[in-house]
């Protein structure tokens, strides 16, 4: 099943249980920072994406893949997996470590937010959990590499098994796309250079594309759009994406193979809306690629980008502020671009 006939999504890799806290402001070394409002939600990308995809339209097909533990957190995941209409049979239970878990905390002071995490039964997880061979959707998106080490590790004769995940969805007719993770910028090529090959699409922040690239594409806490375009380039030549798109807080770009460059500003959120970034990115990932998959216009994919990631940024976790793509578009529309 090749091509357009293809429908619907999957979301492989990272799933962990965010506790995600808002703390008054970032403590420094032996000192004290207030917590409060714990909420449990599922986080990273085979949660987040595929999550965001139902909700911005429930009548898309997705899947999700990754690896839990056989405890009360892995209990959790599968939960909001079947609450989100997901197709979780290749949600793998395991009783060799504990479910992944992510202290999540939302800085009111800066914006900012901090994980920490206890990476469990994510260190397991390895390209024999994936599995295309009944899948008919049309998009794969995999993450996040950084944090996995059997998956980080060479596998066969593969750089690494992300390599080997994204090889076997090819084969089976998906296109790819890849998430990434904040990681030492060697680190970040090492893992992701070698998938470059692999990949249709790729989807980043100013930060990761520059470090892909090996430029500066943030001066002086500002984007350097023309940097980000540069390295844009560079990541082009490297791999066999038809586009690569940037987002940051300003807006987003996206370039495509031809040379082709679509900008489009981000949304003017109120301040008093926002309650944390956790999950915006993968909010703005999912409203790109959902509108990849209905064929629009690519400014259009990038507003409704904007417009989910600024939804998400109404809640602490990853998934609760995103809404159906029609109401996502007009709260936008409401709030304006920047």
């Amino acid at each position: 099943m090749a091509g357009k006939s293809r429908r619907g999504f999957i979301a492989g890799g990272t799933w962990c249980l965010d506790r995600n806290r808002r703390i008054d402001a970032w403590p420094r070394e032996d000192s004290v920072g207030i917590a409060w409002g714990l909420e449990e939600r599922g986080g990273g990308p085979a949660c987040n994406l595929a999550i965001d995809i139902r909700r911005l339209d429930p009548s898309i097909p997705v899947e999700t893949i990754g690896l839990v533990g056989n405890d009360d957190a892995g209990r959790k995941l599968v939960a909001e997996a079947k609450k989100a209409g997901l197709d979780h049979r290749q949600m793998h239970v395991s009783d060799e470590a504990p479910t992944h878990t992510t202290e999540a905390f939302i800085s009111q002071a800066s914006g900012l937010r901090t994980h920490i995490s206890d990476l469990g039964i994510s260190a397991l997880l390895n390209p024999q959990h994936f599995n295309f061979s009944a899948t008919s959707a049309r998009y794969m998106h995999l993450g996040l590499p950084g944090i996995h080490p059997r998956m980080d590790s060479k596998w066969q004769d593969d750089a690494n098994g992300w390599v080997t995940v994204l090889k076997a969805a090819r084969q089976a007719g998906l296109q790819t796309n890849l998430e990434l993770c904040t990681v030492t910028p060697e680190r970040l090529r090492g893992l992701i250079l070698p998938c470059l090959p692999h990949l249709d699409t790729l989807i980043v922040n100013d930060s990761e594309i520059g470090a892909l690239a090996e430029m500066t594409t943030i001066k002086d806490g500002n984007t350097d759009v023309d940097a980000c375009l540069a390295a844009s380039a560079t990541m082009l030549e490297q791999g066999e994406m038809r586009l690569v798109t940037i987002h940051f807080p300003e807006g987003a770009i996206t370039v495509m193979r031809s040379g082709e460059t679509i900008f489009v500003p981000s949304v003017r959120v109120p301040h008093d809306a926002i309650v944390g970034p956790n999950g915006a990115g993968d909010a703005f990932a999912a409203g790109f690629m959902y509108g990849l998959h209905e064929d629009w216009a690519i400014k259009d994919c990038l507003w409704l980008g904007h417009a989910a990631a600024a939804c998400s940024l109404r809640s602490a976790g990853t998934t609760d502020g995103v809404v159906a793509w029609r109401e996502c578009i007009e709260i936008a529309r409401q709030w304006g671009s920047r």
